[in-house]
C-alpha cells in the first residue's frame, strides 16, 4: 500500500531537496558558526574548505585511500581557517562593517585562482565511499540511496554536534562571549585571541566536511569552483534561519533545499535562483533578524 507513494514523483523530491537542503544547512552552519564567534561574515566560506579539500583529496593519487584523505582534508580545512583568521582577519576586528567583506570576498577570488592554477578546473572525480544507485522498492526507484544516505546522516550528526557546543559547554559560551564582548570576556579570564581563532577553525572544518560531500556525488566532482552555488544557497539559508542560530541554519537549510526541488521538477531549472531570492526577501520583510532569532538582546 505504501509502495506508491514511497516511490512517486513528490517523495521523490522531497528525498532529493533534503539531501541538498541538508548541504545548505551545512554552509549556513559553518557561516553561523564564524558570525557567532567572531561577528563576521565570511564570504570565503566556499573557497576555504574548497581548498583544504583539494589538500587533502589529492593525496588519492598517491594511492591513499579515501578516509584517511577526508581525515587530512578536514585537518586542512582547521589550518586554513587557524590561519586565516590569525594573519588575513585579526586585524579587522573592530573596523567598519564593509573591511572584512572586502578582504574576504578578495580572498575567495584569490583562492579560487591559485586553485585553478595549481589543479586546473577541469572536474577531479573522487571515490564514493557508499554505492550511489538508488534503493528500489518494488523493482521502482526510492529516491534514496547508500551515498545520499551518508550525507543526510553526516549533516545531522554535524548539525547537532554545533548546536550542542554552542547551547551546552563552556567552550560555546567562551567562543559567543569573544565575539560580543571582548574586553569583559578578558576581564574574566577568557583567552579571546584563541576563541576567535577556534572559532574560524571550526567554521573552515564544518566547510570541508560540506565540501567532501558534495565532491564526492558522482555528477559533481571537485572544481575549484565547486562550493560558489551550494554556498549562495547556504548564505541566504543562513539569512533566512537567522546568522545566530544553528537550529535556523539546519531548518532554513533543509526547507530551501526541497522548495527549490520542487521547482526545479515542476517549474523550470533556471528559476531557482529566482524562487530563492523571493524566499530570502519574503522572509526578512518578516522577520529581518532572521526566522529563528531572537528579538530580544543576547546574553552570554
Amino acid at each position: 500500500m505504501m509502495d506508491p507513494i514511497l516511490t512517486s514523483r513528490i517523495m521523490s523530491d522531497v528525498l532529493g531537496g533534503l539531501t541538498n537542503g541538508v548541504m545548505y544547512g551545512l554552509v549556513a552552519l559553518s557561516l553561523v558558526l564564524v558570525w557567532r564567534s567572531t561577528g563576521i561574515l565570511n564570504f570565503a566560506q566556499g573557497a576555504m574548505p574548497m581548498f583544504a579539500t583539494y589538500l587533502g583529496m589529492g593525496l588519492l593519487s598517491y594511492h591513499l585511500s579515501y578516509w584517511p584523505c577526508v581525515a587530512i582534508s578536514i585537518v586542512a580545512g582547521f589550518a586554513i581557517g587557524g590561519v586565516t583568521e590569525r594573519v588575513l582577519v585579526r586585524s579587522l576586528y573592530g573596523k567598519p562593517e564593509i573591511n572584512p567583506v572586502v578582504v574576504m570576498v578578495g580572498f575567495l577570488i584569490v583562492l579560487e585562482a591559485v586553485a585553478s592554477a595549481i589543479w586546473s578546473t577541469t572536474p577531479r572525480g573522487l571515490p564514493s565511499p557508499f554505492s550511489p544507485i538508488d534503493w528500489q522498492i518494488g523493482g521502482k526507484p526510492f529516491g534514496l540511496s547508500d551515498f545520499t544516505l551518508y550525507e543526510i546522516v553526516t549533516g545531522v550528526i554535524v548539525m547537532v554536534a554545533v548546536a550542542a557546543l554552542f547551547r551546552f559547554t563552556k567552550l560555546g559560551l567562551q567562543l559567543r562571549a569573544a565575539a560580543l564582548a571582548p574586553e569583559v570576556s578578558r576581564l574574566l579570564g577568557v583567552r579571546v585571541g584563541r576563541m576567535l581563532t577556534l572559532g574560524w577553525m571550526l567554521s573552515t572544518a564544518v566547510g570541508t566536511i560540506t565540501t567532501v560531500l558534495v565532491a564526492s556525488n558522482y555528477f559533481t566532482g571537485l572544481t575549484p569552483q565547486v562550493m560558489d552555488s551550494i554556498f549562495a544557497f547556504g548564505f541566504i539559508a543562513a539569512a533566512v534561519g537567522g546568522l545566530d542560530s544553528p537550529v535556523g541554519a539546519l531548518v532554513a537549510g533543509v526547507s530551501l533545499g526541497i522548495i527549490l526541488q520542487f521547482v526545479s521538477d515542476y517549474l523550470n531549472s533556471n528559476a531557482i535562483i529566482i524562487v530563492a531570492l523571493i524566499f530570502l526577501i519574503v522572509s526578512l520583510m518578516v522577520r529581518p533578524s532572521g526566522l529563528f532569532t531572537k528579538s530580544s538582546a543576547r546574553r552570554v
